[in-house]
């Protein structure tokens, strides 16, 4: 459900060229573990596929979108300070053609997230180089994949600031006193034309304070482009996980020259309600209000980011239930106003989380 800019105005390939792309992706996504999956002592970590996969169905001012989406991630750690880890995304969303009356059709879409080695320098600071998903804001990094987030709708200032990078990344954290933490990462981006591995060519970081007592974490980001138009970027957040209360709290604010906006969205688990408190336990409602307020580009140019081009607001409500460790179901209903119309956002579907190891500890 992400927005694909590189991929939205391309046909559908004949199938076997499909065939080979999806092919050739898969191997790029799949490869360090083929290569290193028997190289694992007994007492050394093994590779891991891991990720999500989901089923949903949007209707959006009245039409109905069907989609299906399955991210895999791989991880192969190679001993004590290596890591390479990696994440596709194959998306298919098919609506009715013929004016709503036809057969459902479309494309599946492929991405490649991330793909990239970590070199754990030592407890502070760790260096990535390759594919990475680009430091700006929390959502990005921490949010996006279909498991984790509470609302299956992105943020309406999502695609402002980030997207993935392909270039080098430093990041890490530590204590500035036993009452504060200092989280950063900081970056540098080439530009990429190509469809899968598509980017800008950027600089730019993010840094936070995390107050361990409250759980409270504030931080800013900011991003050059040093290409075109050579805009910058800059964003704020905001999360906090009281201890008395089964309650996330989050909030993002962005500005660029494509626009500018916030979001503020609280998820409360039901857990602490005592009325048939084995059922509520495993549920979980879901807010969200946000707004966004247009920047000065064209519609087309709205449109290839995935952005209103007119200053819209937007109200979520939702519910989650976690059937069991693993798999929950989602549902919620949202409503959007701007001078384009106001109309209602429906969503519903379910949502699995997988991990496999991919050798056995012991295999040389």
């Amino acid at each position: 459900m992400r927005y694909l800019p590189k991929l939205s105005g391309h046909r559908l390939a004949p199938a076997p060229v499909l065939r080979w792309r999806y092919a050739l992706f898969l191997a790029v996504l799949l490869s360090p573990a083929l290569l290193f999956a028997q190289t694992y002592g007994s007492d050394g970590p093994v590779p891991i596929l891991t990720g999500n996969a989901g089923f949903f169905t949007n209707v959006v001012a009245g039409k109905t979108e069907i989609v299906s989406e399955i991210n895999p991630v791989v991880l192969v750690p190679l001993g004590d300070h290596w890591l390479i880890e990696a994440r596709g995304e194959f998306e298919g969303d098919f609506q009715r053609k013929d004016w709503g009356d036809g057969p459902y059709g479309g494309q599946v879409a492929k991405e490649l997230d991330y793909l990239q080695a970590d070199y754990i320098a030592n407890p502070y600071v760790t260096v990535t180089v390759g594919r990475f998903l680009t430091p700006f804001g929390i959502y990005n990094e921490r949010l996006y994949p279909i498991w984790i987030r509470d609302l299956q709708s992105t943020p309406l200032i999502f695609p402002i600031g980030t997207g993935s990078s392909n270039g080098v990344m430093f990041r890490g954290g530590f204590p500035l006193n036993t009452k504060v933490n200092l989280n950063y990462a900081t970056y540098f981006s080439v530009s990429s034309t190509n469809d899968t591995l598509d980017s800008d060519r950027t600089a730019g970081g993010r840094a936070g304070l995390f107050f361990p007592g409250p759980r409270v974490e504030v931080g800013a980001s900011w991003q050059k482009l040093l290409q075109e138009g050579r805009n910058n970027a800059f964003g704020f957040h905001f999360a906090w996980q009281p201890t008395w209360l089964p309650l996330n709290l989050r909030s993002e604010f962005a500005r660029s020259n494509l626009g500018s906006g916030y979001w503020i969205e609280a998820a409360y688990r039901l857990s602490q309600v005592r009325a048939w408190n084995k059922f509520m336990r495993h549920a979980e409602v879901v807010g969200r209000a946000q707004q966004l307020f247009a920047g000065q580009i064209t519609e087309d140019d709205a449109a290839e980011y995935g952005l209103p081009d007119v200053n819209t607001r937007e109200a979520d409500f939702g519910l989650n239930y976690y059937l069991h460790d693993g798999l929950k179901a989602t549902a919620s209903y949202g409503r959007q106003f701007s001078s384009d119309g106001n109309f209602n956002l429906w969503n519903v579907g379910i949502a699995y989380r997988f991990a496999l190891p991919l050798a056995r500890p012991g295999l040389q």
